[in-house]
């Protein structure tokens, strides 16, 4: 039997290493005790000293740190882009750069690492205004503010440090872009692009998209209003550009390029690329795929992706339940009521999944330890199936100050 290597510990390795056990030999380092509890190898040891056939990188962190381009030196299948393509989520500077050459259509911007030069674009714009970090800053380093003494406020917290250290020593101001939001996926394999089914992830905290920005309170796929015309149009207008300039770069990008795009009245323009599968996107679109994951993930990261993967009728939605305080300070050791020793719902239910993102677990079962605690996912039939199944397991699972949307799907897809 074939082996992989998942690098990570959250819920988006969780559900890669899930679908992923389904036809090969999975080991997840570090992984998580959710993980463990459902019979999924995991190990500290590092990467590098592991042997598999395929390697997967979860978070964006090692991508831009150059973890794939290290594992690619010493012979490794790899899936995820080199230190190079990951400068796309590195630096939004980057990114914005690189989208104006290649004529991608986008937000108009400016980047600033002096404060005095991003007053003076404020005070050009119309609200509301859009003040994000520069690098990583796990989905959390945007404001999106109709006040321009908050937005203000936010770019001293950002360039001093403060806010996101050195994330934020310098900003990107975006004009605010309106319409509907759609998450796109697609595969890259140096050289061909592949779609996967259009998603939808939920940013904001609280429900009706108030409150801060968050690393996703929830997902749905697939995103109905999304239709085959309309991706095709973003794949020909955004994502075959990036890659054409990218190629032009000699950057061989292989992995997923995840497109957050807003569909306006004048066309799709891209809001920003991430390097890797989105967290919670990821959940509810490898609960729908039908093909053998490590199939597909090989012949990306191998440059011989000849046909999109398929995916199961129906639809999957993603609830997350998050850490009191999230996405601010949480505190940890809240003792989580409805999983059974397995991490999963009490009461076994096989259309729902619970992706551990940050738990651990004690003598006397599950605690939360982190700010994303569970993502409970369900499939069904409809879209609205899938939704009531996801939302009746969730409030099953109850600790102590539990963040939840009541929201998600209600209104979407």
């Amino acid at each position: 039997m074939s082996r992989v290597v998942v690098v990570g510990s959250g819920g988006r390795e969780h559900a890669l290493a899930w679908a992923l056990a389904k036809s090969t030999q999975v080991i997840v380092t570090p992984g998580s005790d959710g993980m463990r509890a459902q019979g999924i190898f995991c190990t500290s040891a590092s990467p590098l000293d592991l042997d598999a056939d395929l390697f997967v990188i979860g978070p964006e962190t090692p991508l831009v740190a150059g973890l794939a381009d290290t594992l690619r030196a010493q012979g490794k299948l790899v899936f995820g882009p080199g230190a190079d393509g990951a400068q796309l989520e590195g630096s939004k500077a980057y990114m914005k750069d690189l989208l104006a050459l290649a004529n991608v259509p986008t937000a108009d911007y400016g980047s600033f690492d002096n404060q005095d030069d991003a007053f003076a674009m404020l005070a050009r714009m119309k609200a509301p205004y859009v003040i994000k970090t520069n690098g990583l800053a796990a989905g959390k380093g945007v404001l999106v503010t109709d006040s321009l003494e908050e937005a203000r406020e936010d770019v001293k917290e950002k360039l001093s440090g403060r806010s996101f250290g050195d994330a934020g020593s310098s900003v990107v101001i975006e004009e605010c872009l309106i319409g509907h939001e759609c998450s796109l996926l697609v595969l890259c394999d140096g050289t061909r692009v592949v779609p996967l089914i259009p998603a939808q992830d939920f940013k904001r905290v609280a429900d009706g998209d108030h409150g801060p920005n968050t690393g996703g309170m929830g997902a749905l796929a697939p995103l109905q209003s999304m239709t085959e015309a309309m991706v095709a149009d973003v794949m020909e207008r955004i994502v075959e550009p990036t890659l054409r300039e990218l190629r032009h770069r000699g950057i061989d990008y292989r992995g997923v390029l995840y497109a957050g795009v807003m569909l306006t009245v004048d066309g799709p323009k891209l809001l920003e690329y991430n390097v890797r599968f989105g967290d919670p996107e990821t959940q509810v679109i490898v609960a729908l795929i039908s093909d053998n994951l490590f199939s597909v993930l090989s012949a990306t990261a191998d440059g011989r992706l000849f046909d999109p993967p398929r995916f199961f009728d129906g639809a999957a939605v993603t609830v997350i339940l998050a850490a009191e305080g999230y996405p601010g300070a949480t505190s940890a050791g809240d003792p989580i009521s409805g999983l059974g020793d397995d991490g999963q719902l009490a009461k076994y239910d096989d259309a729902v999944t619970i992706f551990h993102a940050g738990t651990k677990k004690t003598d006397d079962g599950f605690v939360t330890a982190g700010g994303r605690v569970l993502n409970v996912t369900a499939v069904g039939a409809t879209l609205s199936e899938a939704r009531e199944r996801a939302y009746g397991a969730a409030n099953k699972i109850s600790f102590r100050g539990c963040v939840m949307r009541t929201d998600i799907a209600s209104r979407h897809g």
